[in-house]
């Protein structure tokens, strides 16, 4: 096999969370412009509606939109079962959907606090948990992609307590995962990225401090590029990425190793 063909999904069928908007539409398009066909959810569901369709008109790829509340088990269920009887099975699942509340701690009340770990975390093992058993049923030699952050593996000066305790994790959950699904050829992988523009980091985006600070702390000097996490994204997904498990795939422009 040629290496270009390594990172072909023609034939596979995946579920993406989080595709109201920002980094889920890019996770969602990368995946069907290698020739995927997908299962998109979210919440919004005018939102996600409106992002299928985009999806699907750019690449020609069947992109199915279903509204799911990751932190609702029977939604959850409900999504995985939609999925299969949609496709048959499921090759690839990337855990995205994720919310964020920026305070200090002192001022974090524990609502705040179990939201977000409600989502970030909990939802991402009710998805990965879901979608192996379907993969274990279905005897597919699958890939889980989890969404992580620079902030589940470092501190910053943001305070954001909820969200880097959630991020780090699901960065043990998923080496956890890794190493219990590998007899069933199932890989698990993560994704950390940096700071991109997205709904979520906006009001950032918004603080002249934030960005020199966000800028001055990584080493290319800049805020990624929502196309930029794609090629992590098909890399994990495909066999081009067939013995890698366990990894924490950071995209950050440097952060990491400043």
């Amino acid at each position: 096999m040629k290496v270009l063909d390594l990172f072909k999904l023609d034939g596979k069928f995946g579920i993406v969370t989080g595709v109201s908007s920002g980094l889920g539409i890019a996770f969602a398009t990368a995946l069907a412009e290698a020739g995927a066909d997908l299962v998109v959810c979210a919440r919004r569901e005018d939102k996600l509606r409106a992002s299928a369709d985009s999806i699907a008109k750019s690449t020609g790829r069947k992109i199915v939109p279903f509204v799911c509340d990751v932190t609702k088990q029977k939604d959850v269920d409900a999504l995985i079962t939609f999925a299969e009887k949609t496709f048959g099975r499921i090759d690839i699942m990337v855990n995205n959907a994720g919310i964020a509340v920026a305070k200090p701690t002192s001022e974090m009340s524990e609502q705040e606090w179990m939201d977000v770990i409600n989502v970030n975390l909990n939802g991402v093992f009710r998805c990965a948990q879901a979608a192996a058993k379907s993969m274990i049923k279905n005897k597919v030699n699958g890939s889980i992609i989890n969404v992580d952050s620079i902030y589940g593996v470092h501190g910053d000066m943001v305070p954001a307590i909820s969200y880097y305790s959630a991020k780090g994790g699901v960065a043990n959950m998923t080496r956890a995962l890794a190493v219990e699904l590998a007899p069933y050829n199932i890989r698990v992988n993560a994704v950390a990225p940096g700071f991109f523009p997205s709904e979520m980091t906006a009001p950032i985006f918004q603080d002249e401090g934030m960005v020199r600070h966000i800028n001055g702390r990584t080493p290319m000097g800049r805020v990624g590029e929502p196309w930029e996490l794609e090629g992590a994204t098909v890399l994990l997904a495909s066999k081009a990425g067939n013995y890698i498990t366990g990894h924490i795939l950071l995209v950050d422009g440097g952060w990491d190793a400043n």
